[in-house]
């Protein structure tokens, strides 16, 4: 279509004149078609023809030739084409669908855009302190309501200069740049002054790119701003967000100054939610005791009908006694003095008779979990590799995450404390004992205290709030030492050494006590049946049942219960069968097989399935997932797959971030 009317449109420079079709269009619109007619009919660049358009522009004879009525840049133009009489054919055109060009409104924009910046044919130019910027209406109508009804229905619709006040005139340049060009960079910098403008414009799409960046940036030093700010421009999505990232964070959240300057109706309204995820409701009452004692003179008065939203009757009769009876802001109230009086007869209460005494304060928090995610960290592909993914186990898909800091595969994973530490591993050249950090919730690495030892295909899990890295190989022989790092101290300290040297060992925990499953002898170079256990409080290793196969590579995984011991090698026998252990027989059993051979894959256990993704068959990386569901003893693959084929990463599951 495009093509034909240019092709009309040149014919008229050359005065071709036969039967007649009327058409009118806008003389600004009319050089728009026309070149883009040219760009796409001859393939020019877009700088071609910006250079074509401005020669066209200045050349009255060009529009004498379409009309003789030219007067103005608002005069409709009134040209003569051919009209072409198709006859009848034996198949109708009504059978092909119509001719569509990709490129058509791509390429419109892009010359409209030419001609904006070059001033040409613009007949609107937008105030905003001091920048001005010059636009067409015709294009602003068509991209934002707040410009069609401004162009349609009011005085502005005349003028040729508008002033916009209280608009930002950077965050009005950016905006119009996008109307035109499809595209606009959210940063820091911009984003508080971009959102408001682009509400202003109702420009919906940047509304939405503004709110997803700084969703992005949330954190408990920040969300609190974040929500304000949200809630001040009526961004309804964003402030739901923020309100659940603030409850599933409360306690990170009320250690930052955001907190301690709310004020004292928003302090209520927050720790009123029944959704505070809190270990207990201690968090709850420091919270409102440090934010009281931030300005002790103007915020005492606000002591009790804060603490009425603090359920007292849940915590400790031991904490009740020992630290809210004695604070002495609480001797002097007598609002607070109540509550602390109900909170010690309901401990007085049978179980029985507590139900007949219910108050919003005997109710326990009740946080939404968040959804579930599957996180697979580096690996070997077939090298050491930074690479960092997960499955979004709702939506079925797999999503690009902040790559290591540095190469490295044959590494353990734990998670603590809502973060992911991948520990030790193999860099490609070296073995290393360093550790790295990554936070979900910022989808940022930082690093930890490194171990005591360099270990290579170790096994890492997580044990009375510490992390055991156990076993390996540091470069020259396999290790039967371990090593356990407590977080309150940031510190490494080793623990007593196993009876055997393991390498590409499988860790779980189960019943409070540390499993060390099969792996590689380097000393006798044998894979191993053998299974010892750790117990924290003997701190000393003792052998339990070997497994049935000997199992280098196994993956690890605890669930119901069971600790599963999936796939592995034997020498060059790379397994496919499963087998699982029962403590209180001390006894191993088959588990049906799954579908592929698999060593070195990682093993995790969620919502009563177990996980097993990727590792190599011997020949070649995996890509895949297997799911074995222990009440059907059934295993599937999964339908969707990671980027790569990846062995020796490591797996743990997350909270998908807010």
């Amino acid at each position: 279509t495009l093509r034909r009317l240019g092709r009309k449109l040149r014919n008229l420079t050359l005065d071709r004149r036969p039967k007649q079709t009327v058409f009118s269009c806008s003389r600004f619109c009319l050089s728009a078609v026309f070149v883009a007619y040219l760009c796409i009919e001859h393939e020019l660049e877009t700088s071609v023809a910006g250079t074509l358009s401005l020669l066209i522009m200045n050349n009255s004879s060009f529009y004498q030739a379409l009309s003789s009525e030219l007067a103005s840049e608002s005069t409709m133009l009134e040209f003569k084409l051919q009209k072409i009489d198709l006859g009848r054919s034996q198949h109708s055109l009504t059978e092909r669908p119509p001719y569509r060009n990709q490129q058509h409104t791509q390429k419109a924009f892009e010359t409209m855009n030419i001609l904006r910046k070059q001033n040409l044919l613009c007949d609107v130019t937008l105030v905003a302190g001091a920048t001005e910027v010059s636009a067409h209406k015709t294009v602003l109508a068509s991209c934002s309501p707040y410009f069609y009804a401004m162009f349609t229905g009011f005085t502005e619709s005349r003028a040729n200069k508008i002033t916009l006040q209280g608009l930002d005139g950077t965050a009005l340049a950016l905006l119009i740049d996008y109307v035109y060009s499809a595209e606009i960079q959210v940063t820091e910098e911009n984003v508080q002054s971009l959102l408001p403008a682009a509400n202003l414009l109702q420009l919906s799409d940047v509304q939405e790119a503004c709110c997803e960046f700084l969703q992005a940036q949330l954190h408990p030093s920040n969300c609190l701003g974040i929500r304000a700010f949200a809630d001040l421009h009526g961004c309804l999505d964003l402030l739901s967000h923020c309100d659940s990232y603030i409850e599933q964070h409360f306690v990170e959240v009320t250690e930052n100054e955001e907190f301690l300057a709310l004020p004292a109706n928003q302090v209520a309204h927050l720790i009123s939610s029944d959704r505070l995820s809190v270990p207990s409701e201690e968090q709850v009452f420091e919270a409102v005791m440090n934010w009281v004692n931030q300005d002790l003179a103007n915020r005492e008065s606000q002591l009790g009908s804060l603490m009425e939203h603090v359920r007292l009757p849940l915590l400790s009769q031991e904490y009740l006694v020992q630290r809210v009876e004695e604070e002495p802001l609480l001797k002097g109230n007598l609002p607070c003095k109540d509550f602390l009086i109900e909170a010690m007869k309901y401990h007085l209460l049978r179980a029985d008779q507590k139900a007949l005494y219910a108050t919003p304060r005997t109710k326990p928090r009740t946080p939404i979990g968040r959804p579930k995610m599957l996180l697979v960290v580096g690996g070997q592909a077939p090298k050491a590799i930074r690479s960092v993914e997960c499955l979004d186990l709702q939506r079925e898909r797999w999503l690009q995450l902040a790559e290591l800091p540095s190469r490295r595969c044959r590494a353990g994973l734990a998670l603590l404390d809502g973060r992911v530490f991948t520990v030790g591993g193999f860099n490609g050249s070296l073995r290393v004992r360093t550790v790295d950090i990554y936070d979900p919730a910022r989808d940022q690495w930082s690093q930890a205290p490194s171990m005591e030892a360099r270990r290579s295909t170790l096994g890492v899990a997580v044990l009375n709030n510490q992390i055991y890295a156990v076993g390996g190989f540091d470069g020259s022989t396999g290790l039967n030492s371990a090593e356990r790092y407590d977080p309150h101290t940031e510190e490494w300290s080793a623990i007593a050494s196993m009876s055997t040297r393991r390498s590409s060992v499988g860790v779980g925990v189960l019943n409070g006590l540390l499993y060390a499953v099969g792996g590689y002898d380097g000393a006798s170079r044998q894979c191993l049946s053998s299974v010892e256990r750790y117990d924290p409080k003997e701190e000393e290793w003792s052998l339990v049942a070997d497994m049935s196969a000997r199992r280098s590579g196994a993956g690890v995984g605890v669930l119901e219960g069971v600790l599963y011991a999936v796939g592995g090698h034997d020498g060059p026998l790379v397994r496919k069968s499963v087998e699982c252990y029962h403590p209180d027989t001390n006894s191993w059993s088959h588990v049906p097989d799954m579908a592929l051979a698999r060593r070195n894959a990682g093993v995790v256990a969620m919502d009563g399935l177990l996980y097993v993704v990727g590792g190599d068959d011997g020949s070649s990386n995996l890509s895949s997932v297997e799911v074995y569901n222990p009440k059907t003893k059934t295993w599937n693959i999964l339908s969707t797959f990671m980027t790569i084929g990846r062995s020796y990463a490591g797996v743990t599951i997350i909270d998908r971030p807010l």
